[in-house]
């Protein structure tokens, strides 16, 4: 094996993130830059655009923000390029990437990976009639499916880089395969080294959102620094899967034990189960330590067989939706809010039913700066400035415009204090859903193309996984206390991060000092955590489904609540529809802990300063 480790910085997490990235890590020097782009709700937008135009359909920002200003200095200091930015066009992007190449006089190899996209074999998938592997949910309506893609692994990128290829470009594919494709290629894991292939996943996870593991939503947000520099992530990966992250020196952010645990805990499930197409992945007992400053070590995963077959997600619409948002100030802030949102749904509905329109399956008015966001939790004081959000959907377009006009109609009419910026008057738009299901591996055909030289690959079969064979840790036990008890906010105790899965949010819980994890573990109950979100959960509280899951490695907790964020994606008209700041909501909690703990975080909390 290559004793030799691997530079890969991760240049971008989702499609229109910021271009700084690219000439940021060139400068720093590492061999591979990874690109992510691609969500589930990104592929049912490049699937329009496709539609419309057939050359459409990629992350045109990789060819015009990545290739164009800085293919030369890829070429001249050799690093190799991984993205996934074919979308639902990866030969567009290909042929794209090509011809800037030729122009520009380069000699760079580009390959390009398909097979991912299903949506030429609807009808077939649709007599099918999969179930929704989360909810159970039938098939949708195939006329209104807007993209099918499997999500594919990493080894087909490794064979395109075996092949020769400079620039890989893929359509879907799991975010960190980008990179655990460079490390199969670099180290020649096999798709048996299931720890070596966990660990590479892991690397892949931790860069696959950019700056969000340098600083980016960080709990500390203040130590980020100078966000406006952020530093980008890189990951330096040995041949036994040990990787560190750090990021270019001079930038802003910061890379600290918080900051990695917070981005390996986001977006994921059971961390003993994450499973991917190369290997199911174990997170557990993975330790996160500090080497230096703005450089962390990550410790191997434990890795299991890949799983028989591909996660496979389609869009599809499900009619219309829209709102807005306008500010109340001055006494009685929110009551006026209130009225005005009551009376624009009444001024709209009335006007539907002059129309024979029916009503709005959804409304959605929230008054952020109230109890909006934390329930019964909310803050105590009467609050002389607020945003409503109002919001609805309907089957007719139309419906949604007479919302919206009225929105605005109602304007002279309205409590005092209305106040807001905005330009021209907000449009429908289509609500997409999210449906997902397997995929026997079996059934699809990836090809590689090299250039004009066209490869057949056939990914490993792999086998069934049981997640009732898996050893869980044993639950974390209070120590005996014979101290006084104090209350502290959960903030003082731990870091926290929150993303979504659908219509699912996990947030993941990092005790900053591991004697505080038993205390965490006792108090964040999976009762109260539904006490605390059921203002978010379908059917309340009492109808919560909670998953929580132990970490011992990284002395850490995921929660994965289920149907809470009102159909996720542009499918929900909540404000916060991803439950990105869900963790931000639990940091609030009080925690019982002994007053010895309480005064050694303050010694370390004046340390740090």
């Amino acid at each position: 094996m290559p004793s030799r480790s691997i530079r890969i910085g991760g240049a971008s997490g989702y499609w229109g993130e910021s271009a700084m990235a690219t000439p940021q890590l060139l400068d720093a020097g590492v061999d591979y830059l990874v690109y992510d782009y691609l969500a589930e709700i990104t592929m049912s937008i490049m699937a329009r655009a496709h539609a419309r135009d057939p050359v459409a359909g990629y992350a045109g920002d990789f060819i015009s923000a990545v290739l164009k200003p800085h293919a030369r200095a890829i070429a001249a200091q050799g690093v190799k390029v991984i993205a996934n930015a074919g979308g639902v066009n990866p030969a567009a992007c290909g042929e794209a990437a090509r011809t800037l190449i030729r122009e520009q006089g380069l000699d760079l190899k580009v390959a390009v990976i398909t097979g991912d996209n299903l949506l030429a074999e609807v009808d077939a998938i649709a007599a099918a009639a999969p179930t929704e592997m989360f909810t159970g949910a039938t098939f949708p309506d195939k006329d209104r499916i807007a993209s099918i893609n499997a999500y594919l692994g990493a080894f087909p990128i490794a064979r395109a880089l075996a092949e020769g290829a400079d620039i890989v470009i893929t359509g879907r594919c799991v975010d960190s395969a980008v990179t655990l494709g460079a490390c199969i290629h670099e180290f020649g894991w096999s798709a048996s080294d299931h720890d070596l292939l966990a660990s590479g996943s892991l690397a892949g996870h931790l860069l696959e959102c950019g700056p969000q593991a340098t600083g980016g939503n960080y709990t500390d947000w203040e130590e980020a620094g100078d966000i406006a520099n952020i530093g980008y992530p890189i990951g330096t990966v040995s041949p036994d899967g040990s990787f560190t992250m750090s990021k270019p020196e001079g930038t802003g952010g910061c890379v600290t034990v918080g900051t990695v645990s917070e981005q390996m805990l986001y977006e994921i499930g059971d961390p003993q189960a994450y499973v991917l197409p190369d290997v199911v992945c174990d997170f557990s007992d993975v330790e996160i330590t500090r080497l230096g400053l703005d450089e962390v070590r990550v410790s191997p995963a434990r890795g299991y067989p890949a799983p028989d077959h591909y996660k496979t997600c389609l869009t599809y619409g499900e009619g219309f939706r829209g709102g807005t948002y306008v500010s109340f100030y001055g006494f009685d802030a929110a009551r006026k809010a209130q009225k005005f949102c009551d009376n624009v749904f009444a001024r709209a509905r009335h006007i539907l039913r002059g129309h024979n329109l029916g009503d709005y399956s959804e409304t959605s008015v929230e008054l952020l700066g109230t109890e909006s966001q934390f329930g019964d939790f909310a803050r105590d004081h009467e609050p002389r400035e607020v945003v409503a959000k109002i919001a609805a959907k309907h089957s007719d377009a139309a419906a949604i415009a007479i919302l919206l006009r009225e929105l605005t109609g109602l304007g002279l009419a309205t409590p005092p204090g209305l106040s807001g910026f905005s330009g021209a008057r907000a449009k429908p738009s289509p609500v997409v859903r999210l449906f997902s299901y397997l995929t026997p591996k079996e059934d699809i055909a990836i090809r590689i193309d090299v250039d004009g030289q066209s490869i057949a690959f056939s990914d490993s079969p792999g086998q069934a996984f049981d997640p009732s064979s898996l050893i869980r840790p044993a639950d974390p036990e209070l120590p005996g206390i014979s101290d006084t008890i104090v209350s502290e906010p959960l903030i003082r105790l731990a870091w926290a991060r929150s993303g979504d899965k659908g219509n699912k949010a996990n947030i993941g819980v990092i005790a900053r000092d591991p004697a505080c994890l038993p205390f965490i573990w006792a108090a964040l109950t999976p009762d109260f955590v539904a006490e605390r979100f059921g203002h978010f959960i379908d059917g309340g509280a009492d109808a919560a489904r909670i998953e929580k899951y132990y970490l011992p490695g990284s002395h850490a907790i995921n929660f994965l609540i289920d149907a809470v964020l009102g159909g996720g994606g542009v499918a929900s008209i909540r404000n916060d529809a991803q439950g990105k700041g869900y963790g931000q909501i639990l940091l609030a909690h009080p925690v019982a802990i002994p007053a010895t703990l309480a005064d050694k975080l303050d010694d370390q909390e004046g340390q740090s300063r």
